[in-house]
């Protein structure tokens, strides 16, 4: 898939939409991640990321008490004695930003839509790669891959991530990670830390590969779903006849909230929901951040680096 340029949406691409506004919100969230990296993320982002690898350094000759695994045949033929290859672990993380775009993520009860949320929650996190130097890439995903950012380092690429995060106005409407999953198990090369930003409001029927596909991500990679919950609407208020419309597949129905038995019905359906995916991340050992969308997440954020930084001890 061929990357996007910014500023595209000057010259009749509607896939981005750019503003004053967006310009701010990019400068506000800079200013407000780069105290969070410089207090929170320099110290424990690396140290909660396991499994980035090892690469060649050099070779020395071998001393007893070595691995005999490392030893390096090829230069031992050529000198006439033993030597082992020595490795140093990779410095530079990669990490993978995958940002769930569907329309369900246009509503939200607390002050900000869903899906900006989601947005300023992955700015944050490519300003902590760009903090300690690491490449990070990115990946908007509804029922189709939108958009797909290589892997690279430094400010300006990491500015560019964000703003795409902030302007881009996907094309598709519904909801399949899998895909999204499947495609970043192509393109990732090494061992990366993969944060799946979404609501996960999704099940078997809805999208029948995502189980698959988190197994063969987690199975390469340290992914990390955040799950944004908003708590307005796992439940029907009561208030009588209600028109709602899937803003994802368009269908509108009214509802009679006002009866007891469909407002359970509604309630125990997402709790249903929840608890499917509850159970798979557990499954998989995966490390879940809980976002509520009516609270700031900041909190959640830091709480997730400090648990795993204090079991990486």
């Amino acid at each position: 898939m061929k990357r996007k340029r910014p500023g595209g949406g000057r010259h009749g691409d509607t896939s981005h939409v750019f503003s004053k506004e967006i310009a701010a919100q990019v400068r506000r969230i800079e200013l407000r991640t780069k105290g969070l990296v410089e207090s929170l993320f320099s110290g424990e982002y690396h140290s909660v990321f396991k499994g980035r690898g090892l690469e060649f350094a050099d070779v020395r000759e071998y001393q007893p008490g070595d691995d005999v695994r490392a030893i390096d045949w090829n230069v031992t033929a050529r000198r006439g004695h033993l030597f082992v290859k020595e490795y140093v672990e990779e410095r530079e993380l990669t990490a993978l930003l995958i940002v769930d775009l569907s329309a369900s993520k246009e509503f939200g009860t607390g002050e900000k839509a869903n899906a900006l949320i989601a947005s300023e929650i992955a700015a944050i996190l490519a300003f902590a790669a760009a903090g300690n130097n690491d490449r990070v890439g990115l990946l908007l995903v509804t029922d189709r891959v939108e958009l797909f950012v290589p892997p690279d380092s430094g400010r300006r690429h990491v500015m560019r991530l964000v703003l795409e995060l902030l302007s881009y106005r996907p094309k598709g409407r519904g909801t399949r990670l899998s895909v999204g999953l499947e495609y970043a198990s192509r393109v990732l090369h090494r061992r990366s830390a993969v944060f799946l930003v979404s609501d996960f409001l999704l099940d078997e029927e809805s999208d029948p590969a995502f189980e698959r596909a988190a197994r063969l991500v987690k199975r390469d990679h340290d992914l990390v779903p955040i799950r944004l919950s908003d708590p307005g609407g796992m439940e029907l208020p009561n208030v009588g006849l209600l028109a709602l419309v899937d803003p994802e597949t368009g269908e509108r129905l009214i509802v009679d909230t006002g009866s007891a038995r469909k407002r359970k019905a509604y309630a125990e359906g997402k709790q249903a929901q929840r608890d499917h995916m509850t159970a798979l991340f557990r499954e998989l050992k995966m490390d879940t951040v809980e976002v509520s969308t009516t609270e700031d997440y900041v909190p959640a954020l830091i709480h997730f680096f400090r648990q795993r930084e204090r079991v990486s001890r």
